[in-house]
Protein backbone atom coordinates (compact mmCIF):
# COMPACT_ATOMS: atom_id res chain seq x y z
CA UNK A 1 0.00 0.00 0.00
CA UNK A 2 1.28 3.69 -0.87
CA UNK A 3 1.31 6.28 1.43
CA UNK A 4 1.75 9.89 0.69
CA UNK A 5 5.04 11.60 2.40
CA UNK A 6 2.79 14.33 3.68
CA UNK A 7 -0.05 14.75 6.47
CA UNK A 8 -3.82 15.35 5.29
CA UNK A 9 -3.38 18.57 7.67
CA UNK A 10 -0.68 19.93 5.85
CA UNK A 11 -1.90 19.11 2.24
CA UNK A 12 -4.88 20.60 3.31
CA UNK A 13 -2.78 24.17 4.61
CA UNK A 14 -0.77 24.14 1.02
CA UNK A 15 -4.27 23.85 -0.91
CA UNK A 16 -6.21 26.51 1.71
CA UNK A 17 -2.66 29.00 1.18
CA UNK A 18 -3.37 29.19 -2.63
CA UNK A 19 -6.87 29.07 -2.58
CA UNK A 20 -8.44 32.72 -4.23
CA UNK A 21 -10.42 34.27 -1.32
CA UNK A 22 -12.74 37.29 -1.40
CA UNK A 23 -11.58 40.50 1.18
CA UNK A 24 -13.32 40.58 4.36
CA UNK A 25 -13.81 44.33 3.81
CA UNK A 26 -16.63 45.78 1.76
CA UNK A 27 -14.45 48.42 0.40
CA UNK A 28 -11.39 46.18 -0.32
CA UNK A 29 -13.81 43.92 -2.05
CA UNK A 30 -15.04 47.20 -4.20
CA UNK A 31 -11.61 48.17 -4.79
CA UNK A 32 -10.85 44.94 -6.36
CA UNK A 33 -13.99 44.76 -8.54
CA UNK A 34 -13.22 48.10 -9.49
CA UNK A 35 -9.95 47.13 -10.49
CA UNK A 36 -10.97 44.11 -12.04
CA UNK A 37 -13.31 45.75 -14.45
CA UNK A 38 -10.82 48.48 -15.39
CA UNK A 39 -8.31 45.70 -16.28
CA UNK A 40 -10.68 43.91 -18.51
CA UNK A 41 -11.79 46.81 -19.96
CA UNK A 42 -7.56 47.92 -21.02
CA UNK A 43 -7.63 44.23 -22.43
CA UNK A 44 -11.00 44.49 -24.49
CA UNK A 45 -9.23 48.31 -25.67
CA UNK A 46 -6.27 46.86 -26.91
CA UNK A 47 -7.58 43.68 -28.18
CA UNK A 48 -10.01 46.19 -30.24
CA UNK A 49 -6.67 48.35 -31.42
CA UNK A 50 -4.60 45.05 -32.46
CA UNK A 51 -7.26 44.08 -34.74
CA UNK A 52 -7.85 47.19 -36.07
CA UNK A 53 -4.14 47.37 -36.93
CA UNK A 54 -4.49 43.63 -38.40
CA UNK A 55 -7.56 44.74 -40.40
CA UNK A 56 -5.55 47.89 -41.66
CA UNK A 57 -2.23 46.20 -42.60
CA UNK A 58 -4.46 43.50 -44.60
CA UNK A 59 -5.90 46.44 -46.49
CA UNK A 60 -2.47 48.11 -47.13
CA UNK A 61 -1.07 44.73 -48.39
CA UNK A 62 -3.74 44.42 -50.84
CA UNK A 63 -4.02 47.65 -51.95
CA UNK A 64 0.00 47.39 -52.71
CA UNK A 65 -0.11 44.46 -54.51
CA UNK A 66 0.03 44.40 -57.87
CA UNK A 67 -3.45 44.24 -59.84
CA UNK A 68 -2.61 41.19 -62.33
CA UNK A 69 -0.69 38.93 -60.64
CA UNK A 70 -1.75 36.36 -62.62
CA UNK A 71 -1.21 38.00 -65.77
CA UNK A 72 2.45 39.12 -64.62
CA UNK A 73 3.10 35.25 -63.64
CA UNK A 74 1.96 34.25 -66.85
CA UNK A 75 4.20 36.27 -68.73
CA UNK A 76 7.29 35.09 -66.48
CA UNK A 77 6.15 31.22 -67.27
CA UNK A 78 5.79 30.26 -63.98
CA UNK A 79 2.42 28.79 -65.33
CA UNK A 80 2.11 25.28 -65.79
CA UNK A 81 0.26 24.47 -69.11
CA UNK A 82 -1.85 21.09 -69.06
CA UNK A 83 -5.41 19.54 -70.86
CA UNK A 84 -8.12 18.22 -68.88
CA UNK A 85 -11.07 16.49 -69.74
CA UNK A 86 -14.17 15.84 -67.40
CA UNK A 87 -15.06 12.48 -67.15
CA UNK A 88 -18.43 10.55 -65.34
CA UNK A 89 -18.25 9.90 -62.03
CA UNK A 90 -19.18 5.85 -62.77
CA UNK A 91 -15.64 6.02 -64.69
CA UNK A 92 -14.24 6.48 -61.17
CA UNK A 93 -13.05 3.65 -59.28
CA UNK A 94 -15.07 2.60 -56.30
CA UNK A 95 -18.38 4.80 -57.33
CA UNK A 96 -21.58 3.37 -57.85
Amino acid sequence: MFTYPFRTEQIETLRAFFAPRKPRHPLLRLVFGVIGVALLAVLVVIGLFIGVAMLLAGAALRLLRPRNSRAASVESGSVVQGEYRVIDKSALPGAH
